[in-house]
């Protein structure tokens, strides 16, 4: 999709994504009169302008100065610094900064004094309108996103909008903004979603699997000695019978010891992209040098942050449905509208969970404390663990506070897992860096439940139920009926 940032930011205007582009000249009338807009030689060969084919890339540009000409030396949380030279911030990628996570982390780092640019295709946007989806919560375009911010806070975030899948474009980025951490959370980040067909499923392996090598291609040859700090999940491990351990596991096997990656069993197209990106960062981790931490995420939780509460235009996304939706926010949007919690199977499944409070916290603390040259750290990024059955009877009590009547139905498991199981998760060494976890308490339930009331009439009912199938899929493309 192609977009031009209406705000004092940057953008490069990529070939990426050509059967979703947007013609230039639909975006241009949107743009405000303050802006020049300049074209460079780039070594794009294509441009998606319908207007201009000149193999030119063009770059639009606000008037007003970018913030880092403003930045005080003063000391902050993002500063590269030494005794002897003025504070420097540290500069900070987020690819996939338009997306749930990447929203709020970017922001976060932004207030905490680093420089940060977002790196997004916007295709997360994309999927809603193919799949008649939407967020609970309305949720403002990326410019005006960013213009709120400025305006908010007087922080600018760059921005390039572009498919990391498109080496030349990720060239330039990297060339462009000179990041000492890239943050990935730029994948196709649903099971469901990569189980709804052949192509979803290919589409997920070629974005997710593609675009990570992309980054580590770049790292090695425009900015060595950034850290590559990654959006893994706990799903790689799947649901073993014994203790799961922090990336590695010491094993003893007649007569010998060694320590090896963790065994992994993967259970969706998604989570085996999730897999292969965690081979092939190990694998230039020691072939070229590669300092990479893998954050192995549980399942994420809530929307407020200090900084997406600022203001309602810097609101996250609310995702309730069954593609995109996770366990406990789906619960809450269901108590909210009086539809029964849909409990899959038995219930027992059980996962590491957190609230995007410490999503942000552990990426801070990750991209504070870097690993070595040469080495992949492996990170179990949860705080507590719950079940299915679990989770619904706490939604169920905080309901009744409230005076809903929450009431939970058992619906077939639509996919290939097990229901009742053996998990213990270590989740250790985010703590030892200072994580202070934000725990399920009653008052977020109450919060959550009162903020799924707030918007109850953008929910749409007929998204409730699950429709994906695992063992379903085929080759024949799934489509949305038209209402």
């Amino acid at each position: 999709m192609t977009h031009l940032l209406s705000t004092s930011s940057s953008v490069k205007i990529s070939p990426c994504y050509k059967p979703y582009a947007q013609p230039l000249n639909q975006v241009l009338t949107s743009l405000p009169t303050s802006f020049t807009v300049q074209t460079s030689k780039s070594p794009f060969k294509r441009l998606v302008s319908r207007g201009d084919r000149t193999g030119r890339s063009c770059v639009v540009r606000a008037t007003a100065a970018p913030l880092s000409q403003q930045v005080s030396a003063e000391p902050r949380s993002g500063s590269n610094q030494s005794s002897n030279e003025p504070s420097k911030p540290q500069r900070v990628m987020v690819v996939g900064g338009d997306g749930y996570c990447g929203w709020a982390t970017a922001l976060h780092l932004s207030n905490k004094g680093y420089d940060v640019a977002i790196v997004d295709s916007l295709v997360r946007r994309l999927f809603d309108h193919q799949l008649g989806l939407d967020s609970l919560t309305p949720i403002s375009s990326i410019h005006n996103r960013l213009r709120c911010w400025r305006g908010v806070t007087g922080k600018t975030i760059e921005l390039y909008i572009g498919d990391i899948c498109d080496f030349e474009f990720l060239s330039e980025t990297f060339n462009s903004f000179e990041p000492d951490a890239v943050v990935h959370f730029g994948e196709q980040r649903s099971a469901p979603y990569s189980m709804i067909d052949r192509s979803r499923a290919v589409f997920t392996q070629k974005n997710n699997v593609i675009g990570t090598l992309n980054v580590l291609f770049a790292i090695k040859e425009f900015r060595e000695e950034c850290h590559l700090v990654k959006l893994g999940t706990m799903g790689e491990y799947g649901t073993p019978n014994i203790d799961i351990e922090e990336g590695y596991i010491t094993i003893t096997h007649n007569g010998r010891t060694d320590t090896l990656p963790y065994p992994k069993q993967a259970s969706s197209f998604y989570h085996l992209s999730k897999v292969h990106d965690s081979n092939n960062i190990a694998f230039t981790c020691k072939a070229w040098g590669i300092r990479a931490t893998d954050l192995n995420q549980g399942v994420v939780y809530g929307v407020r942050t200090d900084e997406t509460s600022m203001h309602e235009e810097l609101s996250n996304r609310f995702d309730y449905d069954g593609v995109f939706g996770t366990a406990l926010n789906r619960f809450c949007v269901q108590a909210a509208v009086g539809h029964p919690l849909t409990i899959y199977g038995k219930g027992g499944q059980t996962r590491g969970y957190l609230d995007i409070r410490d999503t942000v916290q552990c990426v801070e603390l990750a991209i504070a404390n870097p690993a070595q040259r040469g080495e992949f750290r492996v990170f179990n990024q949860f705080t507590e663990q719950f079940s299915v059955n679990e989770l619904a009877a706490l939604v169920t009590k905080a309901g009744e506070k409230l005076g809903l009547d929450v009431q939970t139905i058992t619906v077939p498991n639509p996919r290939v897992e097990a229901e009742e199981h053996y998990y213990n998760a270590k989740h250790t060494k985010l703590i030892e860096l200072g994580l202070k976890p934000h725990l399920l308490s009653d008052s977020l339930l109450d919060s959550l439940l009162n903020f799924a009331i707030k918007f109850k009439d953008r929910v749409d009912r007929k998204q409730i139920m699950p429709s994906v199938s695992w063992r379903k899929m085929g080759v024949k493309p799934q489509t949305v009926p038209a209402n």
